[in-house]
């Protein structure tokens, strides 16, 4: 299914390059979580390259935090330049709603990226923030189911386990602590979830959260890192407990610096996204949108679990976060 979905997005595309010539002075922004991050230089990577296989400009223009308040005037700016389209990661799914439904009432549409804002669900008449034309991303739920199998079958389908998290109110690692959680508690009755530890994107307080609940579950078992912020910081916690061979550590994202703790076997696993497939789908998508076609309201990407069985194969390599 989701592959006729980028095939209909491509039909489109494809469908108006008699428009070509006459749109190629189009000018996308992109807009990020945060622009030091791994994951979004990734996904701006997978953008650009759609912009040069279309003949189109996208820029790249983002806080350095993933924070709303720093997010909000970033895009203020950019709709005050007038692009012909925005791709936007949402800091808050409740906070951007407002400040992105002036961009679109300035005629600029909005398609979002990685997280979305209200429920996710665009152009179906309810919710305040149904105006994006698509939300491009992989299914968050999904990976948190299955980082919760992974986990659980390393721990012989018991233990003591907890979520590392950002904070609440973010679409994706919302999404993917449900996820787990609804995996454990339907699949794997015998592990216990303890209560989410929120780090703030810290991962120095994310390693101290884990000594604490080391402190209080001398027998915890194991530790999902949302993202990846959360699961360096769950990583340096363990390894500083010396818990490294009793604790398992499953991470989400797979930069270079998570794929390093795979090799050296403090992170068990990481559940790679594809980044650039979604860059490359958003510019697709705006493109179709501003060329007159229909497109998907969602569009899904794909997942690859990265562990010590496949960590150094030439076939993993492409879904290893660029920096």
């Amino acid at each position: 299914m989701k592959n006729l979905i980028k095939t209909a997005v491509f039909a489109a595309v494809l469908g108006s390059a008699g428009a070509v010539q006459a749109q190629d002075d189009l000018r996308i922004t992109l807009i990020p979580g945060l622009t030091t991050d791994a994951f979004y230089i990734t996904m701006n990577r997978g953008a650009q390259a759609a912009a040069d296989a279309l003949g189109i400009t996208v820029d790249f223009q983002g806080a350095e935090e993933f924070d709303p308040v720093l997010q909000t005037p970033v895009l203020d700016a950019v709709i005050g330049r007038g692009p012909d389209a925005i791709l936007i990661a949402p800091t808050d799914s409740v906070q951007m709603i407002e400040p992105l439904r002036r961009a679109s009432e300035a005629g600029i549409p909005v398609i979002t990226v990685d997280t979305f804002i209200d429920d996710g669900k665009y152009q179906d008449g309810a919710g305040d923030g149904d105006f994006p034309f698509s939300y491009i991303a992989s299914d968050n739920t999904a990976g948190g189911r299955m980082a919760a199998r992974y986990m659980a079958n390393q721990m012989g389908g018991e233990g003591k386990v907890y979520v590392s998290n950002v904070r609440p109110g973010i679409s994706t690692t919302d999404q993917r602590e449900e996820g787990f959680k609804a995996e454990m508690a339907e699949s794997f009755p015998n592990v216990e979830v303890l209560e989410t530890q929120y780090n703030e994107n810290d991962a120095s307080l994310a390693a101290s959260q884990f000594q604490a609940v080391l402190a209080r579950n001398p027998d915890i078992s194991g530790v999902f890192g949302a993202n990846l912020f959360s699961a360096l910081g769950a990583a340096n916690g363990v390894e500083s407990a010396n818990k490294a061979d009793e604790v398992t550590v499953i991470a989400f994202d797979a930069p270079t610096s998570i794929v390093n703790n795979i090799s050296s076997g403090l992170v068990d696993a990481a559940i790679a996204q594809h980044p650039a497939e979604i860059g490359y789908y958003g510019v697709m998508t705006a493109y179709a949108v501003l060329t007159g076609n229909s497109v998907p309201v969602s569009i899904g990407t794909g997942f690859t679990v990265i562990d010590a069985n496949n960590v150094n194969d030439d076939a993993t390599a492409k879904f290893i976060y660029s920096e």
